[in-house]
């Protein structure tokens, strides 16, 4: 147990997301699945392996936050995806999507796994462009009359995509399914507090940990909600049509800040890193729920297997 030994105060960057029935947890060195299956758990390790390991200038700030963004979404959905498969397979094929059929009937092995993740990141894209960026423009629109002030109209646009956002994670909370998920989401969060309360690796020690924790990444798509208010604002265009490029020229830099805001957050205990990780933590309630004992296992073992070797190389 001489891993879980930290001081008080100890802030890890092993971070963690939430899968079917499962967790990925990513260390400074590894990443871990850990999915409960129909015969008991199911473990996939691998090293990590950064870019910016390869191309220095993709780790340094305001550019690292795109480049983590884009990872950890192709990430988490090949973890999704590897989650999935665990499934009874009369259920895999009931939730496989006639694009995934065709790309398995075409492709297959590692060039299929790519094409689906690359579909995948598309599509999920798409529909955040779509959802949260057009939408609240052309509801913003109705205004253009009435208000003068460009100013205004992007707060008003702004209000409208956070009420938008809102709404779809609030609907998202009624399907089974994906309460099960968010409740997966509290064991990650429970797991990785007791690790940095310096406690042994236990359900009893784990369960009485908080559930929203200052760096999850639904604290990260609420600050990306916050920045983008302000930095639309500076750069805003009447056209409907060019101020909605002008959004997604934008969108790294909104991307890039916020990541730089979440990070000095995390790593910070002070008035103005509560103030910033308040409306996330708040947030939280919608997207992560009390895990069952079950659920806090998994959690415990993906988190086991990513601890590094050498004590403190995991500190944020």
């Amino acid at each position: 147990m001489a891993k879980q030994e930290k001081q008080c105060g100890f802030r890890t960057s092993i971070g963690g997301q939430a899968l079917i029935e499962g967790i990925m947890m990513q260390g400074p060195k590894k990443r871990a699945i850990v999915v409960r299956g129909e015969n008991g758990l199911v473990v996939k390790e691998e090293e990590i392996k950064f870019i910016k390991d390869k191309y220095p200038i993709l780790g340094w700030p305001l550019i690292r936050g795109c480049v983590n963004f884009i990872g950890s979404m192709a990430n988490g959905i090949r973890a999704l995806m590897f989650s999935a498969e665990q499934m009874p397979m009369e259920e895999q094929e009931a939730q496989e999507s006639k694009i995934d059929k065709w790309i398995n009937n075409h492709f297959s092995g590692e060039k299929a796994e790519k094409l689906m993740i690359g579909v995948a990141m598309i599509i999920g894209i798409g529909m955040a462009v779509v959802l949260f960026m057009l939408l609240p423009t052309i509801i913003a629109g109705i205004f253009t009359g009435i208000v003068k002030s460009r100013i205004l109209m992007n707060l008003i646009e702004g209000i409208i995509r956070i009420a938008i956002f809102l709404t779809y994670i609030w609907l998202a909370t009624r399907m089974k399914d994906i309460h099960r998920v968010f409740e997966y989401h509290g064991a990650e969060h429970k797991t990785i507090f007791c690790y940095e309360a310096g406690l042994p690796l236990t359900v009893e020690n784990v369960r009485p940990q908080p559930r929203n924790h200052p760096r999850c990444g639904t604290s990260f798509l609420f600050i990306v909600m916050i920045v983008s208010i302000i930095v639309f604002s500076v750069v805003s265009w009447s056209n409907p049509l060019i101020r909605l490029l002008l959004r997604l020229v934008l969108l790294p830099i909104v991307v890039s800040i916020s990541y730089e805001l979440i990070r000095w957050a995390g790593r910070h205990d002070n008035i103005v890193s509560k103030i910033l990780s308040a409306p996330g933590k708040a947030l939280q309630h919608l997207t992560v729920f009390e895990p069952d004992d079950g659920m806090i296992e998994v959690a415990i073992e993906a988190m086991k297997l990513v601890i590094p070797e050498e004590k403190g190389t995991d500190e944020w």
